[in-house]
């Protein structure tokens, strides 16, 4: 059963809620969130990647840099930018993209839930990687950006959700990339009551996206847990912030691959190897895949259709996945890419960028690009379930969750 509890948020006033409304922290390397940041004092990127606030050329991991952010977050607590509900409550949060709406339930999930694998992975995490939420986390005494969880859909919270949105929301703005985001509270005993029965029922939740985030959080609890020994479970600290949309809503966009060379072979001997293991069709125009086993190929200036042959496919979860049969297949034996993790001839272009750039990046200098059909729902729930993991940038979520939202805080 999963602990999916409602929290005392912090929001942004409505009025503040649509300039505090911030992609997440990581989609951005340093520069950019200088650039993006200094657009709004009020951008929650601020606080989020506080190192803004600094020279550039000022450690981002120093001491003062994560005081900064406490103090900015907390300042503007107390100015009546955020308020902090008087109860618990949940909240839905829907986005909407191209006309496509997905609603979340924005909650406190469990740490322990997380420890005993209710709440399941697909990724690895890097410790280094969460060193940096680690200390925001600690030192802002609040988790500020939320893990993107699923599950396996519920009649009552399917239910429930429709009724809540008949209702007025708390927000409804526009982001500049042309997301709608509208968000709502439930506060009414009765519904929270039936959603937290009904995820009582749920056997396992399952990490989208926020691995890094979700691992910091719990490692912030496990600290805490040992400067308070006798800690009795019902700490806020025990908990961390999430938005949970059932599977039903969502769509896994392509992750697709440039390679930086050719391995020595020119372009006819490449296609040549390729072809044992794969039908080649030349194309007129991009392919973007949407059938399993299928591939797009931009090399030369020139576009092709790959179908893997059947021989050459996999029943298992994971080398049943098409981005895990074309590192098995061609990438590792032909182009010698082994790990694809550090191997720096090969880059990763989330699909959201569309054909554009991979032809882009192969006419700028790159070998080849590879376009892969998106890795399904269903697919993630399975290896997730068999407890394996997904190779390296397998999914790529789209629209993300704005973080300032909705805030936690993990305070004694």
């Amino acid at each position: 059963m999963a602990d999916i509890r409602p929290f005392r948020a912090i929001r942004p006033t409505p009025e503040y809620v649509q300039r505090v409304a911030a992609l997440p922290y990581d989609v951005y390397h340093r520069e950019e969130a200088a650039a993006e940041a200094a657009k709004d004092r009020l951008s929650f990127l601020n606080i989020d990647r506080p190192e803004t606030q600094f020279e550039p050329g000022h450690d981002m991991y120093a001491p003062e840099v994560y005081q900064k952010a406490k103090e900015m977050l907390w300042s503007q607590v107390r100015d009546g930018i955020y308020r902090q509900d008087e109860t618990a409550c949940y909240y839905l949060y829907e986005l909407t993209m191209d006309g496509r709406p997905q609603t979340g339930l924005a909650a406190c999930a469990s740490v322990d839930d997380y420890i005993e694998n209710r709440i399941k992975k697909h990724e690895n995490t890097r410790a280094e990687k969460e060193e940096d939420r680690v200390r925001h986390v600690d030192v802002c005494e609040a988790q500020t950006g939320p893990i993107f969880l699923t599950y396996r859909a519920h009649p009552v919270i399917r239910e429930l959700t429709a009724q809540v949105k008949q209702s007025t929301p708390l927000f409804d703005f526009e982001s500049s990339d042309r997301i709608r985001h509208r968000g709502w509270k439930i506060d009414d005993p009765d519904q929270i009551g039936r959603i937290r029965q009904a995820f009582a029922e749920i056997q396992s939740i399952y990490i989208a996206d926020g691995h890094h985030r979700a691992a910091s959080a719990v490692r912030v609890a496990k600290l805490r847990r040992e400067t308070h020994p006798g800690y009795t479970g019902e700490e806020e600290f025990n908990r961390f912030l999430a938005v949970l949309f059932p599977d039903e809503e969502l769509m896994i966009m392509d992750y697709n691959r440039v390679v930086r060379d050719l391995n020595g072979y020119t372009p006819a001997e490449f296609l040549e190897h390729a072809g044992k293991k794969f039908e080649i069709v030349r194309k007129n125009e991009a392919v973007r895949p949407t059938e399993k086993g299928t591939y797009g190929m931009y090399l030369d200036g020139r576009w092709y259709q790959l179908t893997l042959k059947k021989e050459y496919c996999a029943d298992d979860p994971v080398e049943g996945l098409d981005v895990a049969a074309l590192q098995r297949e061609l990438f590792a034996p032909v182009l010698g890419i082994r790990d694809p993790k550090t191997d720096e001839r090969i880059d990763f272009v989330g699909g959201i960028r569309g054909m554009e750039e991979l032809e882009r990046r192969v006419d700028g200098g790159w070998a080849a690009a590879f376009s892969v059909c998106p890795v399904s729902i269903a697919e993630l729930l399975d290896v997730a379930d068999a407890g394996l993991l997904m190779p390296p940038k397998s999914t790529w979520f789209e629209p993300k969750l704005r973080s300032g939202l909705f805030i936690h805080s993990i305070q004694d």
